[in-house]
């Protein structure tokens, strides 16, 4: 009797052990197909400092069910904030599989909160010599918008390759030796680019950008990307070679009455007369950046 209940209390212990999942490892390993994982392709030629990412730059990343449609929320993953830890991108939380096929949408810089997937506002820095300071980007590399996607991707795929694109326009500014400029060309200039619209709109399940019809056009200062060599981050647009002659007869009319109430006389146009002594065939005198010049005795007047 006294064995029974002895085989019967063994019996009993091992059926618990085999319940309780008993092992020698401490915890279960998962296996790496079971969360999604990035390998992110940078663009060539896209910063101003190197051609890849920087540590602790930030994406977004979002995953929907294979041919439905892009949204802000409601999707399989939601703009989710990737950072780039120097060899490789990652979450916060672990972004696991699911069954089905999936499309696959990120961009950068990351944007939060985001508020449309369809017309996604963004700005170009008007300032782009900004430097960066920790991970708040600098004024280029802020403007220089990427976007990528990949589709139909099942978790038997491996890592979801991501290659990035610029969407903006870059303009790239040398700076070279005129024939009648004799001088030293500088090594630290200020370069600027007039007349551009900095505000657009993305398209995030496709990557269009659409300048803002409405937006108003500024002048961006290009950073310096090597010796006497500038570039500027521009939102693709048609930029014309002056401004509608209206406003220019706008601007000209208030510089008058300006010039009138310093004491230019009302009956003479301040801008003519001004253009007119800078003209080369003047033999007389001769207007300069530094005043007018007698040509014969060689003096400021």
């Amino acid at each position: 009797m006294n064995c029974m209940k002895i085989i019967y209390r063994i019996g009993i212990l091992y059926f618990l052990c085999l319940s309780a999942g008993c092992s020698n490892s401490e915890k279960e390993i998962e296996p790496d197909n079971l969360f999604v994982s990035f390998d992110v392709v940078h663009p060539a030629l896209a910063r101003a400092t190197s051609t890849n990412f920087e540590t602790g730059d930030r994406m977004g990343v979002f995953l929907t069910e294979k041919d439905v449609p892009l949204e802000v929320s409601g999707n399989y993953v939601n703009n989710e904030l990737l950072a780039y830890s120097g060899s490789k991108w990652e979450s916060a939380r672990k972004i696991y599989w699911n069954d089905g096929t999936y499309d696959v949408f990120g961009y950068y810089p990351y944007v939060a909160p985001l508020t449309s997937v369809d017309d996604l506002p963004f700005e170009v820095a008007l300032d782009q010599t900004t430097a960066r300071e920790g991970n708040s980007l600098g004024g280029y590399e802020a403007s220089d918008f990427l976007w990528a996607s990949s589709k139909n991707v099942t978790a038997g795929d491996g890592a979801v390759k991501l290659t990035f694109a610029h969407r903006m326009s870059k303009l790239n500014v040398r700076l070279v030796r005129g024939e009648d400029y004799d001088g030293e060309l500088p090594e630290e200039a200020e370069v600027y680019v007039h007349n551009t619209v900095p505000s657009a709109t993305i398209d995030l399940s496709a990557g269009f950008v659409t300048k803002n019809p409405y937006g108003m056009a500024r002048t961006i200062r290009a950073t310096k990307t090597g010796i006497y060599q500038y570039s500027a981050i521009l939102v693709p647009q048609r930029i014309d070679n002056s401004k509608p002659l209206v406003e220019v007869n706008e601007l000209l009319e208030k510089a008058k009455a300006a010039a009138h109430a310093l004491g230019v006389g009302t009956g003479i146009d301040p801008f003519m007369t001004l253009s007119f002594m800078a003209l080369p065939v003047i033999p007389t005198v001769r207007l300069t950046t530094r005043g007018v010049v007698d040509v014969n005795t060689q003096q400021y007047i």
